[in-house]
Protein backbone atom coordinates (compact mmCIF):
# COMPACT_ATOMS: atom_id res chain seq x y z
CA UNK A 1 0.00 0.00 0.00
CA UNK A 2 1.05 3.66 -0.33
CA UNK A 3 2.84 5.86 2.34
CA UNK A 4 1.37 4.73 5.94
CA UNK A 5 -2.26 5.56 5.48
CA UNK A 6 -3.88 4.47 8.82
CA UNK A 7 -0.44 4.35 10.98
CA UNK A 8 -1.91 6.87 13.50
CA UNK A 9 -5.08 4.97 14.48
CA UNK A 10 -3.40 1.55 14.28
CA UNK A 11 -1.16 2.95 17.07
CA UNK A 12 -3.21 4.09 19.43
CA UNK A 13 -4.94 0.86 18.81
CA UNK A 14 -1.77 -0.96 20.51
CA UNK A 15 -1.32 -3.30 17.23
CA UNK A 16 1.73 -3.77 15.02
CA UNK A 17 2.35 -0.62 12.83
CA UNK A 18 3.70 -3.17 10.02
CA UNK A 19 0.23 -5.31 9.77
CA UNK A 20 -2.89 -3.97 7.78
CA UNK A 21 -5.71 -2.85 9.71
CA UNK A 22 -8.76 -4.14 9.13
CA UNK A 23 -9.81 -1.17 7.35
CA UNK A 24 -6.95 -1.02 5.33
CA UNK A 25 -7.38 -4.80 4.45
CA UNK A 26 -10.67 -3.80 2.89
CA UNK A 27 -9.65 -1.12 0.89
CA UNK A 28 -6.82 -3.17 -0.58
CA UNK A 29 -9.42 -6.17 -1.23
CA UNK A 30 -11.11 -4.00 -2.96
CA UNK A 31 -8.20 -2.99 -5.07
CA UNK A 32 -7.26 -6.41 -5.44
CA UNK A 33 -10.85 -6.94 -6.63
CA UNK A 34 -10.58 -4.33 -9.27
CA UNK A 35 -12.97 -2.15 -8.13
CA UNK A 36 -12.44 1.24 -9.90
CA UNK A 37 -14.93 3.63 -7.40
CA UNK A 38 -16.53 3.68 -4.25
CA UNK A 39 -19.53 5.37 -4.05
CA UNK A 40 -20.43 6.65 -0.10
CA UNK A 41 -22.01 9.08 2.17
CA UNK A 42 -19.38 9.78 4.79
CA UNK A 43 -20.17 8.85 8.39
CA UNK A 44 -18.17 8.51 11.48
CA UNK A 45 -18.83 5.28 12.04
CA UNK A 46 -16.24 4.15 9.45
CA UNK A 47 -13.90 7.23 9.86
CA UNK A 48 -11.05 4.16 9.32
CA UNK A 49 -11.80 2.86 6.21
CA UNK A 50 -12.09 6.23 4.55
CA UNK A 51 -8.74 7.15 5.96
CA UNK A 52 -7.47 4.00 4.12
CA UNK A 53 -9.51 4.78 1.11
CA UNK A 54 -7.08 8.28 1.03
CA UNK A 55 -4.04 5.39 0.80
CA UNK A 56 -5.33 4.21 -2.03
CA UNK A 57 -6.87 6.92 -3.89
CA UNK A 58 -4.32 6.29 -6.76
CA UNK A 59 -6.55 2.99 -7.59
CA UNK A 60 -9.76 3.44 -6.65
CA UNK A 61 -12.08 6.94 -6.83
CA UNK A 62 -14.06 7.88 -3.83
CA UNK A 63 -17.41 9.54 -4.99
CA UNK A 64 -18.86 11.80 -2.02
CA UNK A 65 -22.54 11.24 -2.52
CA UNK A 66 -25.75 13.66 -1.32
CA UNK A 67 -27.62 10.78 -0.23
CA UNK A 68 -27.53 7.12 0.39
CA UNK A 69 -29.59 5.76 -1.90
CA UNK A 70 -28.11 7.69 -4.64
CA UNK A 71 -24.63 6.06 -3.42
CA UNK A 72 -26.76 2.60 -3.76
CA UNK A 73 -27.90 2.74 -7.14
CA UNK A 74 -24.86 4.02 -8.56
CA UNK A 75 -23.42 1.35 -6.97
CA UNK A 76 -25.87 -1.25 -8.20
CA UNK A 77 -25.37 0.91 -11.61
CA UNK A 78 -21.78 0.33 -11.74
CA UNK A 79 -22.78 -3.90 -11.19
CA UNK A 80 -24.97 -3.82 -13.90
CA UNK A 81 -21.98 -2.33 -16.30
CA UNK A 82 -19.00 -3.91 -15.02
CA UNK A 83 -20.33 -7.12 -13.98
CA UNK A 84 -18.41 -7.15 -10.67
CA UNK A 85 -20.07 -5.72 -7.61
CA UNK A 86 -20.57 -2.18 -7.24
CA UNK A 87 -19.54 -0.97 -3.95
CA UNK A 88 -21.33 1.38 -1.95
CA UNK A 89 -20.49 2.71 1.76
CA UNK A 90 -22.62 4.49 4.24
CA UNK A 91 -23.10 5.00 8.23
CA UNK A 92 -25.36 3.17 10.43
CA UNK A 93 -29.23 3.35 11.23
CA UNK A 94 -30.33 6.02 8.90
CA UNK A 95 -27.48 5.80 6.54
CA UNK A 96 -28.35 2.06 6.34
CA UNK A 97 -32.22 2.56 5.65
CA UNK A 98 -32.01 5.22 3.18
CA UNK A 99 -29.75 2.87 1.08
CA UNK A 100 -31.93 -0.04 1.48
CA UNK A 101 -33.61 1.03 -1.84
CA UNK A 102 -30.50 0.48 -3.69
CA UNK A 103 -30.13 -2.94 -2.29
CA UNK A 104 -33.79 -4.16 -3.01
CA UNK A 105 -32.93 -2.97 -6.60
CA UNK A 106 -29.80 -5.34 -6.83
CA UNK A 107 -31.62 -8.23 -5.44
CA UNK A 108 -34.48 -7.95 -7.91
CA UNK A 109 -32.26 -6.77 -10.96
CA UNK A 110 -30.19 -9.73 -9.71
CA UNK A 111 -26.87 -7.21 -9.74
CA UNK A 112 -23.59 -7.92 -7.83
CA UNK A 113 -23.18 -5.19 -5.26
CA UNK A 114 -21.60 -4.85 -1.78
CA UNK A 115 -23.06 -2.47 0.84
CA UNK A 116 -20.98 -1.44 3.87
CA UNK A 117 -22.39 0.07 6.59
CA UNK A 118 -20.63 1.60 9.76
CA UNK A 119 -22.04 -0.15 12.83
CA UNK A 120 -21.63 0.57 16.44
CA UNK A 121 -18.87 -0.79 18.74
CA UNK A 122 -19.22 -4.50 19.59
CA UNK A 123 -18.92 -3.00 23.35
CA UNK A 124 -22.80 -1.58 22.39
CA UNK A 125 -24.08 -4.04 19.84
CA UNK A 126 -27.69 -5.39 21.27
CA UNK A 127 -27.98 -2.14 23.65
CA UNK A 128 -30.01 -0.01 20.97
CA UNK A 129 -27.36 2.25 20.70
CA UNK A 130 -26.86 5.58 19.21
CA UNK A 131 -28.44 4.65 15.53
CA UNK A 132 -27.97 1.11 15.89
CA UNK A 133 -29.91 -1.74 13.55
CA UNK A 134 -29.60 -5.49 13.83
CA UNK A 135 -28.91 -5.64 10.22
CA UNK A 136 -29.13 -9.33 9.95
CA UNK A 137 -32.71 -8.50 10.51
CA UNK A 138 -32.80 -5.48 8.51
CA UNK A 139 -31.69 -6.65 5.18
CA UNK A 140 -32.01 -10.28 5.56
CA UNK A 141 -34.89 -10.61 2.87
CA UNK A 142 -33.15 -7.54 0.78
CA UNK A 143 -29.47 -9.29 0.22
CA UNK A 144 -27.98 -12.71 -0.93
CA UNK A 145 -25.99 -12.48 2.39
CA UNK A 146 -25.23 -10.19 5.46
CA UNK A 147 -21.78 -10.23 7.39
CA UNK A 148 -20.79 -8.58 10.42
CA UNK A 149 -17.40 -8.02 10.28
CA UNK A 150 -16.40 -8.62 14.58
CA UNK A 151 -13.90 -10.67 14.00
CA UNK A 152 -10.30 -8.75 12.90
CA UNK A 153 -8.51 -11.70 12.34
CA UNK A 154 -11.11 -12.99 9.93
CA UNK A 155 -11.90 -9.64 7.90
CA UNK A 156 -9.46 -10.82 4.81
CA UNK A 157 -12.10 -14.16 4.61
CA UNK A 158 -15.40 -12.16 5.43
CA UNK A 159 -14.73 -9.65 2.86
CA UNK A 160 -13.86 -11.92 0.09
CA UNK A 161 -16.55 -14.14 0.85
CA UNK A 162 -18.96 -11.64 0.36
CA UNK A 163 -17.46 -11.08 -3.27
CA UNK A 164 -17.66 -14.73 -3.94
CA UNK A 165 -21.53 -14.65 -2.59
CA UNK A 166 -22.41 -11.39 -4.50
CA UNK A 167 -20.86 -12.95 -7.98
CA UNK A 168 -22.52 -16.50 -7.59
CA UNK A 169 -25.16 -18.22 -9.02
CA UNK A 170 -27.82 -15.47 -9.74
CA UNK A 171 -26.05 -12.49 -8.32
CA UNK A 172 -27.28 -9.79 -5.67
CA UNK A 173 -26.41 -7.86 -3.21
CA UNK A 174 -24.60 -8.19 0.04
CA UNK A 175 -24.11 -6.04 3.36
CA UNK A 176 -21.48 -6.18 4.97
CA UNK A 177 -21.79 -4.26 8.79
CA UNK A 178 -18.37 -3.00 10.38
CA UNK A 179 -18.32 -2.41 13.82
CA UNK A 180 -16.53 1.07 14.59
CA UNK A 181 -14.08 0.20 16.98
CA UNK A 182 -13.13 -3.06 15.30
CA UNK A 183 -12.19 -1.39 12.17
CA UNK A 184 -8.46 -0.11 14.14
CA UNK A 185 -7.69 -3.57 14.89
CA UNK A 186 -4.71 -5.75 13.60
CA UNK A 187 -5.81 -7.69 10.86
CA UNK A 188 -4.41 -10.02 7.98
CA UNK A 189 -3.52 -8.68 4.23
CA UNK A 190 -5.81 -9.09 1.70
CA UNK A 191 -6.76 -12.12 -0.17
CA UNK A 192 -4.67 -11.60 -3.21
CA UNK A 193 -6.41 -14.22 -5.88
CA UNK A 194 -9.00 -12.26 -7.84
CA UNK A 195 -12.79 -13.92 -6.96
CA UNK A 196 -14.59 -15.59 -10.19
CA UNK A 197 -17.75 -16.71 -10.04
CA UNK A 198 -17.87 -20.45 -10.62
CA UNK A 199 -19.36 -20.92 -14.08
CA UNK A 200 -22.22 -23.55 -14.22
CA UNK A 201 -22.40 -25.69 -17.59
CA UNK A 202 -24.84 -27.15 -19.88
CA UNK A 203 -25.32 -30.93 -19.43
CA UNK A 204 -24.92 -32.36 -23.32
CA UNK A 205 -27.63 -34.28 -22.70
CA UNK A 206 -30.01 -31.56 -21.60
CA UNK A 207 -28.23 -29.82 -24.60
CA UNK A 208 -29.79 -32.92 -27.15
CA UNK A 209 -33.62 -32.47 -25.46
CA UNK A 210 -33.50 -29.53 -26.70
CA UNK A 211 -32.29 -29.99 -30.01
CA UNK A 212 -35.17 -32.36 -30.04
CA UNK A 213 -37.55 -30.09 -28.79
CA UNK A 214 -36.53 -27.65 -31.72
CA UNK A 215 -36.78 -30.54 -34.03
CA UNK A 216 -40.24 -30.94 -32.81
CA UNK A 217 -41.21 -27.15 -33.04
CA UNK A 218 -43.34 -25.55 -35.30
CA UNK A 219 -43.64 -21.78 -33.41
CA UNK A 220 -40.73 -22.00 -31.58
CA UNK A 221 -39.09 -18.28 -29.79
CA UNK A 222 -36.15 -17.07 -27.55
CA UNK A 223 -36.68 -14.90 -24.48
CA UNK A 224 -33.29 -13.33 -23.12
CA UNK A 225 -33.23 -11.24 -20.19
CA UNK A 226 -31.35 -11.53 -16.87
CA UNK A 227 -27.79 -9.80 -15.35
CA UNK A 228 -24.23 -10.88 -16.23
CA UNK A 229 -24.31 -10.45 -20.70
CA UNK A 230 -21.56 -9.79 -22.07
CA UNK A 231 -20.83 -8.89 -26.05
CA UNK A 232 -19.33 -12.20 -26.59
CA UNK A 233 -22.83 -13.99 -25.19
CA UNK A 234 -24.63 -11.51 -27.14
CA UNK A 235 -22.85 -12.60 -30.26
CA UNK A 236 -22.96 -16.12 -29.54
CA UNK A 237 -26.97 -15.92 -29.33
CA UNK A 238 -27.28 -13.96 -31.84
CA UNK A 239 -25.45 -16.46 -34.19
CA UNK A 240 -28.01 -19.15 -32.96
CA UNK A 241 -30.73 -17.28 -33.91
CA UNK A 242 -29.94 -17.00 -37.23
CA UNK A 243 -28.82 -20.45 -37.58
CA UNK A 244 -31.57 -21.89 -35.76
CA UNK A 245 -34.13 -18.76 -37.75
CA UNK A 246 -35.65 -17.95 -34.05
CA UNK A 247 -37.65 -14.54 -32.96
CA UNK A 248 -36.28 -12.94 -30.25
CA UNK A 249 -38.07 -11.61 -27.38
CA UNK A 250 -36.28 -9.67 -24.29
CA UNK A 251 -37.59 -8.74 -20.61
CA UNK A 252 -38.60 -5.89 -19.25
CA UNK A 253 -35.92 -3.39 -19.14
CA UNK A 254 -33.41 -6.03 -20.93
CA UNK A 255 -33.35 -4.80 -24.06
CA UNK A 256 -30.20 -4.36 -24.91
CA UNK A 257 -29.59 -8.33 -24.16
CA UNK A 258 -30.50 -8.51 -28.46
CA UNK A 259 -29.49 -5.99 -31.18
CA UNK A 260 -33.23 -4.38 -31.49
CA UNK A 261 -32.57 -3.21 -35.10
CA UNK A 262 -31.56 -7.23 -36.10
CA UNK A 263 -34.24 -8.53 -38.44
CA UNK A 264 -35.26 -11.89 -35.91
CA UNK A 265 -35.80 -9.09 -32.95
CA UNK A 266 -39.52 -9.05 -32.02
CA UNK A 267 -40.04 -6.91 -29.07
CA UNK A 268 -39.92 -6.21 -25.37
CA UNK A 269 -42.33 -8.39 -22.88
CA UNK A 270 -43.08 -5.79 -19.55
CA UNK A 271 -45.14 -2.85 -19.00
CA UNK A 272 -47.29 -1.34 -21.85
CA UNK A 273 -46.18 -4.15 -24.11
CA UNK A 274 -47.69 -4.68 -27.54
CA UNK A 275 -50.58 -6.76 -27.69
CA UNK A 276 -49.63 -8.72 -30.71
CA UNK A 277 -46.35 -10.00 -28.93
CA UNK A 278 -48.71 -11.54 -25.79
CA UNK A 279 -51.12 -12.85 -28.23
CA UNK A 280 -47.69 -14.60 -30.19
CA UNK A 281 -45.97 -15.69 -27.34
CA UNK A 282 -49.68 -17.80 -26.21
CA UNK A 283 -49.05 -19.05 -29.51
CA UNK A 284 -45.95 -20.72 -28.78
CA UNK A 285 -45.53 -23.87 -29.24
CA UNK A 286 -41.74 -23.66 -27.68
CA UNK A 287 -40.28 -21.38 -25.46
CA UNK A 288 -36.58 -21.37 -24.43
CA UNK A 289 -36.28 -18.48 -21.58
CA UNK A 290 -31.98 -17.85 -21.34
CA UNK A 291 -31.34 -15.49 -17.98
CA UNK A 292 -34.79 -14.48 -17.04
CA UNK A 293 -36.69 -15.30 -14.67
CA UNK A 294 -39.60 -14.91 -15.68
CA UNK A 295 -40.74 -12.41 -13.20
CA UNK A 296 -44.19 -11.11 -12.62
CA UNK A 297 -43.81 -7.81 -14.91
CA UNK A 298 -42.40 -9.88 -18.06
CA UNK A 299 -44.40 -12.62 -17.40
CA UNK A 300 -47.68 -10.38 -17.49
CA UNK A 301 -48.66 -10.99 -13.45
CA UNK A 302 -47.31 -14.70 -13.89
CA UNK A 303 -50.00 -15.68 -17.08
CA UNK A 304 -47.50 -15.69 -19.72
CA UNK A 305 -46.30 -18.62 -19.79
CA UNK A 306 -48.89 -19.33 -17.35
CA UNK A 307 -48.32 -20.58 -14.19
CA UNK A 308 -47.79 -23.80 -12.53
CA UNK A 309 -47.61 -25.80 -15.89
CA UNK A 310 -47.35 -23.54 -19.14
CA UNK A 311 -49.46 -24.59 -21.99
CA UNK A 312 -46.15 -24.30 -24.00
CA UNK A 313 -42.96 -26.23 -23.69
CA UNK A 314 -40.71 -24.27 -21.72
CA UNK A 315 -36.84 -25.15 -21.65
CA UNK A 316 -35.73 -22.77 -18.52
CA UNK A 317 -31.87 -21.67 -18.68
CA UNK A 318 -30.70 -19.94 -15.78
CA UNK A 319 -27.60 -19.97 -13.41
CA UNK A 320 -29.02 -20.38 -10.39
CA UNK A 321 -30.91 -23.48 -9.54
CA UNK A 322 -33.57 -21.93 -6.76
CA UNK A 323 -34.94 -20.23 -9.67
CA UNK A 324 -35.61 -22.95 -11.57
CA UNK A 325 -38.89 -24.47 -10.90
CA UNK A 326 -39.47 -21.98 -8.31
CA UNK A 327 -42.55 -20.96 -9.92
CA UNK A 328 -43.06 -22.98 -13.29
CA UNK A 329 -42.76 -25.98 -14.43
CA UNK A 330 -40.40 -26.54 -17.07
CA UNK A 331 -40.55 -29.24 -19.30
CA UNK A 332 -36.70 -29.29 -19.39
CA UNK A 333 -34.63 -26.62 -16.77
CA UNK A 334 -31.26 -26.18 -17.52
CA UNK A 335 -28.43 -25.04 -14.94
CA UNK A 336 -25.97 -22.70 -16.41
CA UNK A 337 -24.31 -19.61 -16.67
CA UNK A 338 -24.98 -17.70 -19.29
CA UNK A 339 -21.41 -17.58 -20.69
CA UNK A 340 -21.32 -21.17 -21.00
CA UNK A 341 -25.24 -21.39 -21.98
CA UNK A 342 -24.80 -19.35 -24.94
CA UNK A 343 -22.01 -20.84 -26.62
CA UNK A 344 -23.42 -24.31 -26.14
CA UNK A 345 -26.54 -22.59 -28.12
CA UNK A 346 -24.13 -20.74 -30.57
CA UNK A 347 -23.13 -24.49 -31.14
CA UNK A 348 -26.44 -26.14 -31.53
CA UNK A 349 -27.76 -23.24 -33.95
CA UNK A 350 -25.64 -24.80 -37.32
CA UNK A 351 -27.89 -28.29 -36.69
CA UNK A 352 -31.20 -26.10 -36.80
CA UNK A 353 -33.41 -26.22 -39.88
CA UNK A 354 -35.92 -23.35 -38.91
CA UNK A 355 -37.01 -22.93 -42.59
CA UNK A 356 -40.37 -24.43 -41.25
CA UNK A 357 -40.99 -21.16 -38.93
CA UNK A 358 -39.10 -18.51 -41.07
CA UNK A 359 -42.94 -16.87 -41.69
CA UNK A 360 -43.47 -17.14 -37.92
CA UNK A 361 -40.00 -15.40 -37.34
CA UNK A 362 -40.90 -12.78 -40.50
CA UNK A 363 -44.55 -11.72 -38.75
CA UNK A 364 -43.37 -11.46 -35.34
CA UNK A 365 -40.52 -8.42 -36.87
CA UNK A 366 -43.34 -7.59 -38.77
CA UNK A 367 -45.28 -6.81 -35.74
CA UNK A 368 -42.38 -5.41 -33.82
CA UNK A 369 -41.82 -2.57 -36.31
CA UNK A 370 -45.30 -1.15 -36.85
CA UNK A 371 -45.49 -1.24 -32.54
CA UNK A 372 -42.50 1.30 -32.74
CA UNK A 373 -43.85 3.71 -35.42
CA UNK A 374 -44.13 7.30 -33.57
CA UNK A 375 -47.15 7.83 -31.77
CA UNK A 376 -49.33 11.79 -32.13
CA UNK A 377 -49.91 13.82 -29.32
CA UNK A 378 -52.37 16.35 -29.03
CA UNK A 379 -50.71 18.96 -27.00
CA UNK A 380 -47.40 19.94 -25.81
CA UNK A 381 -44.01 18.06 -26.39
CA UNK A 382 -43.90 14.44 -27.88
CA UNK A 383 -42.15 12.33 -26.08
CA UNK A 384 -42.24 9.69 -29.42
CA UNK A 385 -40.52 12.74 -31.65
CA UNK A 386 -37.82 13.17 -28.46
CA UNK A 387 -36.85 9.56 -28.34
CA UNK A 388 -36.96 9.74 -32.31
CA UNK A 389 -34.50 12.37 -32.74
CA UNK A 390 -32.05 10.76 -29.60
CA UNK A 391 -32.03 8.21 -31.84
CA UNK A 392 -31.11 9.54 -34.91
CA UNK A 393 -28.18 11.77 -33.22
CA UNK A 394 -26.76 9.12 -30.61
CA UNK A 395 -27.70 5.76 -32.81
CA UNK A 396 -27.62 2.70 -30.56
CA UNK A 397 -24.26 3.06 -28.83
CA UNK A 398 -25.14 5.59 -26.11
CA UNK A 399 -26.02 4.40 -22.15
CA UNK A 400 -29.46 4.97 -21.35
CA UNK A 401 -30.89 5.66 -17.61
CA UNK A 402 -34.42 6.10 -16.67
CA UNK A 403 -35.76 5.46 -13.00
CA UNK A 404 -39.70 4.11 -12.98
CA UNK A 405 -42.67 6.09 -13.96
CA UNK A 406 -45.31 6.22 -17.28
CA UNK A 407 -42.36 8.53 -18.86
CA UNK A 408 -40.16 5.27 -19.01
CA UNK A 409 -42.97 3.92 -21.84
CA UNK A 410 -41.86 6.31 -24.54
CA UNK A 411 -38.23 5.52 -24.22
CA UNK A 412 -38.75 1.49 -23.44
CA UNK A 413 -41.34 1.32 -26.95
CA UNK A 414 -39.57 3.63 -29.51
CA UNK A 415 -35.57 3.60 -28.68
CA UNK A 416 -33.65 0.78 -30.26
CA UNK A 417 -30.64 -0.51 -28.25
CA UNK A 418 -28.14 -2.37 -30.80
CA UNK A 419 -25.40 -3.44 -28.15
CA UNK A 420 -25.37 -4.73 -24.49
CA UNK A 421 -24.52 -2.12 -21.89
CA UNK A 422 -26.75 0.64 -22.86
CA UNK A 423 -29.77 0.00 -20.50
CA UNK A 424 -29.64 1.12 -17.32
CA UNK A 425 -32.88 0.34 -15.44
CA UNK A 426 -34.29 -0.16 -12.73
CA UNK A 427 -36.69 -3.74 -12.79
CA UNK A 428 -37.45 -2.96 -9.26
CA UNK A 429 -39.19 -0.56 -10.38
CA UNK A 430 -37.64 2.07 -8.07
CA UNK A 431 -38.08 5.70 -8.70
CA UNK A 432 -34.89 8.36 -8.34
CA UNK A 433 -32.65 5.10 -10.01
CA UNK A 434 -32.34 6.86 -13.31
CA UNK A 435 -30.14 10.15 -12.08
CA UNK A 436 -27.37 8.38 -9.24
CA UNK A 437 -27.16 5.39 -12.54
CA UNK A 438 -26.12 8.28 -14.81
CA UNK A 439 -23.78 9.77 -12.80
CA UNK A 440 -22.14 6.37 -12.47
CA UNK A 441 -22.30 5.24 -15.90
CA UNK A 442 -20.52 8.52 -17.12
CA UNK A 443 -17.89 8.22 -14.09
CA UNK A 444 -17.40 4.61 -15.58
CA UNK A 445 -17.05 5.22 -19.04
CA UNK A 446 -16.89 8.98 -19.66
CA UNK A 447 -16.00 8.32 -23.37
CA UNK A 448 -19.63 7.27 -24.44
CA UNK A 449 -22.46 9.64 -24.12
CA UNK A 450 -24.91 9.10 -21.11
CA UNK A 451 -28.90 9.87 -21.32
CA UNK A 452 -30.81 9.92 -18.51
CA UNK A 453 -34.83 10.65 -19.01
CA UNK A 454 -36.48 11.07 -15.70
CA UNK A 455 -40.05 11.90 -14.65
CA UNK A 456 -40.74 15.33 -12.95
CA UNK A 457 -41.64 12.63 -9.78
CA UNK A 458 -38.81 10.60 -10.58
CA UNK A 459 -36.38 13.16 -10.93
CA UNK A 460 -37.05 15.10 -7.69
CA UNK A 461 -36.24 11.95 -5.70
CA UNK A 462 -32.36 12.33 -6.41
CA UNK A 463 -32.10 15.14 -8.63
CA UNK A 464 -29.86 16.19 -5.53
CA UNK A 465 -27.43 14.84 -6.98
CA UNK A 466 -26.42 17.08 -10.25
CA UNK A 467 -23.73 18.57 -7.85
CA UNK A 468 -22.17 15.24 -7.68
CA UNK A 469 -22.54 15.33 -11.56
CA UNK A 470 -21.06 18.79 -11.80
CA UNK A 471 -18.37 18.13 -8.91
CA UNK A 472 -17.04 14.99 -10.33
CA UNK A 473 -16.95 16.59 -14.13
CA UNK A 474 -20.15 13.43 -14.99
CA UNK A 475 -21.15 15.28 -18.48
CA UNK A 476 -24.51 13.67 -18.33
CA UNK A 477 -27.50 14.70 -20.43
CA UNK A 478 -30.48 14.60 -18.17
CA UNK A 479 -33.75 15.15 -19.71
CA UNK A 480 -37.33 15.62 -17.05
CA UNK A 481 -40.32 14.92 -18.58
CA UNK A 482 -42.55 17.35 -16.79
CA UNK A 483 -46.33 16.80 -16.90
CA UNK A 484 -47.38 17.85 -12.75
CA UNK A 485 -48.40 14.72 -11.83
CA UNK A 486 -47.04 11.57 -11.03
CA UNK A 487 -48.03 10.13 -13.88
CA UNK A 488 -48.66 6.19 -13.68
CA UNK A 489 -50.53 6.43 -10.51
CA UNK A 490 -52.50 9.03 -12.32
CA UNK A 491 -53.47 6.88 -15.38
CA UNK A 492 -54.48 3.78 -12.43
CA UNK A 493 -56.39 6.60 -10.41
CA UNK A 494 -58.53 7.53 -13.58
CA UNK A 495 -59.08 3.86 -14.22
CA UNK A 496 -59.89 2.88 -10.98
CA UNK A 497 -61.64 5.93 -9.70
CA UNK A 498 -62.65 8.27 -12.10
CA UNK A 499 -63.27 12.07 -12.40
CA UNK A 500 -61.59 11.82 -8.27
CA UNK A 501 -58.23 13.14 -9.01
CA UNK A 502 -56.63 12.56 -5.15
CA UNK A 503 -52.57 13.04 -4.15
CA UNK A 504 -51.44 12.77 -7.93
CA UNK A 505 -50.72 16.48 -8.78
CA UNK A 506 -47.41 18.17 -8.60
CA UNK A 507 -46.31 21.45 -8.01
CA UNK A 508 -42.81 21.92 -9.46
CA UNK A 509 -39.92 24.14 -9.62
CA UNK A 510 -38.54 25.62 -12.78
CA UNK A 511 -35.67 22.66 -13.79
CA UNK A 512 -33.94 24.39 -15.77
CA UNK A 513 -33.14 26.88 -13.24
CA UNK A 514 -32.49 24.61 -10.84
CA UNK A 515 -29.84 22.84 -12.75
CA UNK A 516 -27.85 26.05 -13.49
CA UNK A 517 -28.19 26.82 -9.48
CA UNK A 518 -25.57 23.19 -9.43
CA UNK A 519 -23.38 24.49 -11.97
CA UNK A 520 -25.08 22.45 -14.64
CA UNK A 521 -26.94 23.54 -18.30
CA UNK A 522 -30.26 24.05 -18.23
CA UNK A 523 -33.43 24.98 -20.39
CA UNK A 524 -36.93 24.21 -21.15
CA UNK A 525 -38.20 22.85 -24.28
CA UNK A 526 -42.03 23.15 -25.15
CA UNK A 527 -42.36 22.30 -28.66
CA UNK A 528 -41.03 19.28 -30.59
CA UNK A 529 -39.32 21.70 -33.01
CA UNK A 530 -37.34 23.39 -30.28
CA UNK A 531 -35.72 20.42 -28.90
CA UNK A 532 -32.57 19.21 -31.43
CA UNK A 533 -31.31 22.83 -30.74
CA UNK A 534 -31.75 22.35 -27.39
CA UNK A 535 -29.66 19.38 -27.49
CA UNK A 536 -27.32 20.23 -29.11
CA UNK A 537 -26.52 23.22 -26.88
CA UNK A 538 -26.71 20.83 -23.99
CA UNK A 539 -23.81 18.81 -25.70
CA UNK A 540 -21.42 21.13 -26.35
CA UNK A 541 -22.09 23.13 -22.94
CA UNK A 542 -19.15 21.13 -21.26
CA UNK A 543 -20.91 20.61 -18.12
CA UNK A 544 -23.96 18.15 -17.00
CA UNK A 545 -27.05 19.28 -18.87
CA UNK A 546 -30.77 19.48 -18.08
CA UNK A 547 -33.82 19.59 -20.82
CA UNK A 548 -36.99 20.13 -19.30
CA UNK A 549 -39.33 19.25 -21.67
CA UNK A 550 -42.91 20.19 -21.28
CA UNK A 551 -45.88 17.57 -22.31
CA UNK A 552 -49.40 17.22 -21.53
CA UNK A 553 -50.33 15.69 -18.32
CA UNK A 554 -53.40 13.94 -20.38
CA UNK A 555 -51.05 12.26 -23.04
CA UNK A 556 -50.44 9.76 -20.54
CA UNK A 557 -48.57 6.99 -22.22
CA UNK A 558 -47.45 6.24 -25.99
CA UNK A 559 -50.85 6.31 -27.81
CA UNK A 560 -52.93 6.88 -24.79
CA UNK A 561 -54.72 9.94 -24.09
CA UNK A 562 -56.48 10.63 -20.62
CA UNK A 563 -59.97 10.70 -20.95
CA UNK A 564 -60.96 15.09 -20.02
CA UNK A 565 -63.37 13.22 -16.95
CA UNK A 566 -60.56 11.14 -15.67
Amino acid sequence: MSGQPGLTSRLRAGTDPTMPSVAETIAETLVLQGTSHVFCVPGESYLAVLDALHGVQNRIALITCRHEAAAANMAEAYGKLNGRPGVAMVTRGPGATHASIGVHTAFQDSTPMLLFVGDVGTDMIGREAFQEVDYRRMFGALAKGVFVLDRADRAHEIVASAYALSLSGRPGPVVIALPEDVLTHEAQPAVAARIEPPQASPDASAVAALANMLDAAERPLLWLGGPGWTADDVAAVQGFAESAGLPVITSWRRKDRFDNTHPNYAGELGLGSNPKLIERVNAADLIIALGTRLGEVASQGYTVPAVPTPAQSLVHIHPDADTLGRVRRPALAIQSSIRLACAALGELGFAVDGTRWADWTRAARADYEAWVQPTSVVNGVNMAAVIGHLDAVFGGDAIYCNGAGNFAGWLHRFHQHSRIGTQLAPTSGAMGYGVPAGIAAKLLQPEREVIVLAGDGDFLMSGNELITAARYGANVIFIVVDNGQYGTIRMHQARDFPGRQSGTALANPDFAAFARSFGCHGETVERDEDFPAALARARESGVPALISVKTDPREIAPGRRLDETA
